[in-house]
């Protein structure tokens, strides 16, 4: 891949702590046959797994519960041409556990949606990439 001055490669380091910095991201799954994004508000867990909270009967978690996905989120600036974007693909599993569900229902991500019968799904990291692009004022 080509790399200047504009633009690097971030390390887990980086793209774990940029994540943590952001509230809202994008699963990229398929429905249907189709790729299908769906922007969704998430946290981190201490073992680096993407967190989601949703409704258990959304088709969301029909859709990606024992499958692997993508999560991306990012952050941009258009006016200074800078920014960041982080991918997040693992195996994304529903939270079973009545323990670890206790858990995350104190220190897991809260849905932006008021749910009913809410679950957990967690995005294993099983790989990570993430790259910068720095100002490149005046490129056209």
């Amino acid at each position: 891949m080509f790399q200047n001055d504009a633009f690097r490669a971030l390390d887990r380091h980086e793209c774990l702590s940029l994540l943590a910095k952001v509230p809202v991201g994008r699963v990229v799954y398929t429905r249907q046959a189709l790729p299908a994004v769906l922007p969704i508000n998430f946290s981190l867990d201490t073992d680096a797994s993407v967190l989601l909270h949703t409704s258990s009967d959304s088709d969301l978690v029909r859709a990606i519960d024992g499958v692997v996905v993508a999560f991306e989120a990012d952050e941009f600036d258009a006016a200074s041409r800078s920014g960041w974007s982080v991918v997040v693909t693992g195996r994304a599993t529903v939270v079973t556990d009545p323990v670890e569900h206790e858990r995350l229902s104190d220190a897991g991500p809260t849905s932006w949606m008021p749910l009913g019968d809410a679950v957990f799904v967690r995005i294993e990291s099983e790989m990570l990439t993430g790259r910068e692009l720095r100002g490149t004022h005046g490129a056209r």
